[in-house]
């Protein structure tokens, strides 16, 4: 590129953004939406974790979600100081009824029964599947493969996705024993009760190196292995008028490449994660 065009570039890219700041002056289709005026009411879980937030810290627009969430809140007409982050428990997120929060992202997966009773987004990500297990569960002879999987004992939150999700790609021979939640399935592989469980990969990744002492990454399946991949949504309330202009916000974050830039800085691709056979 030669000076002069590099010049030219830079004076467009400032015509743009000012262009944009004009726009958010003059209001976006968000104005009168929102629970409050003039404020973006985002919430997460309590805890939210790495990789999706950084040291528990979503206002520091560090994480995946985190920085969705800024993205989202910038393409629809919020600056970050108009954004205010409240917290939720998945369970109570999930549930039908008036929320305190305009959107809430942790990692929420689109499930036709929980659109009966909530509004989801369009999907933000799509999450690759991997099994979660310990060293001595492939020292044993677990291999990257369904047939090898499917001799496993599983385990499973029974309030998510990841039962049917289970007997969609491996199909055990045996029922996977079901826990309350999430901290309850990890439990059961630290105790031994159980040799595996499905997570999205990026937590998948923190619970290996981070929670459990011997973890390990037994393998993945992309989410395009699936018939149904587990597609995150941004969850509102049932009805909420505010649904049309998150999806324009990330339907424009997807076709200019923000979305992409966003996984790829926080949810880079793993190597050394071999795909399931």
């Amino acid at each position: 590129m030669t000076q002069v065009s590099f010049r030219i570039t830079l004076t467009a890219a400032a015509g743009l953004m000012a262009l944009g700041q004009i726009a958010a002056a003059e209001g976006h289709c968000a104005d009168g939406k929102t629970i409050t005026d003039g404020v973006l009411t985002i919430a997460t879980g309590n805890p939210a974790y790495y990789p999706w937030v950084m040291d528990d810290a979503p206002e520091s627009g560090q994480g995946f979600e985190a920085a969705v969430a800024y993205a989202v809140a910038e393409q629809m007409g919020f600056a970050a100081d108009q954004v205010v982050w409240t917290r939720a428990s998945f369970d109570q997120s999930i549930q039908p009824g008036a929320k305190n929060f305009d959107f809430n992202l942790q990692q929420f997966s689109i499930t036709d029964e929980r659109e009966m009773v909530v509004d989801f987004s369009d999907p933000y990500y799509s999450a690759a599947m991997a099994v979660l297990t310990r060293q001595p569960v492939i020292e044993a002879g677990a291999e990257a493969t369904v047939a090898s999987l499917k001799g496993l004992i599983w385990g499973a939150d029974a309030n998510t996705t990841a039962v049917p999700m289970l007997v969609g790609l491996i199909d055990p021979d045996k029922d996977p024993l079901l826990y309350g939640d999430n901290t309850d399935v990890v439990e059961a592989m630290k105790a031994g009760q159980i040799d595996a469980a499905l997570f999205d990969l990026p937590t998948a990744l923190y619970l290996s190196a981070v929670v459990l002492d011997d973890g390990a990454i037994l393998g993945q399946f992309p989410a395009d292995r699936s018939m149904n991949p587990d597609r995150f949504g941004l969850l509102m309330e049932e009805g909420t008028a505010l649904k049309s202009c998150v999806n324009e916000a990330l339907a424009a974050l997807k076709a200019d490449g923000t979305l992409a830039a966003i996984e790829e800085a926080w949810l880079s691709e793993t190597t050394g994660v071999p795909v399931i056979e």
